[in-house]
């Protein structure tokens, strides 16, 4: 793992989904709006900040969707067990770690 990686999409990731989650409380909706709406703006923030994750750190765009997906899933499961915040964290860490996982190729010995 790129450590150095790991930390620059962690700190991206958390900034825009931070400023996101921010200027939606700033706005004058009210809960029944959240309750509603959720399911969907939820989703579409953290396809929102992963686009601005690729782009700031110039990733792969199947890295990040793929990191998407996953820590995506993996934060819905953590929400539904533990709550909301907690999930959040679950979602940035596995976002930053799948970004900052080292893919390497399988050599593969030339056959005699």
């Amino acid at each position: 793992m790129d450590l150095r990686l790991f930390w620059r999409a962690l700190l991206v990731q958390s900034l825009v989904v931070g400023l996101l989650f921010a200027v939606l409380l700033a706005l004058p909706l009210d809960r029944e709006f959240f309750r509603e709406w959720g399911a969907v703006l939820g989703p579409a923030a953290w396809v929102a900040a992963s686009l601005v994750t690729l782009a700031a750190l110039s990733l792969s765009w199947i890295r990040v969707a793929l990191a998407a997906l996953v820590s995506g899933a993996l934060g819905l499961l953590a929400g539904l067990a533990i709550g909301h915040g907690p999930g959040l964290i679950v979602s940035l860490l596995v976002f930053a770690g799948a970004c900052a996982t080292i893919l390497r190729r399988r050599e593969i010995a030339p056959a005699r």
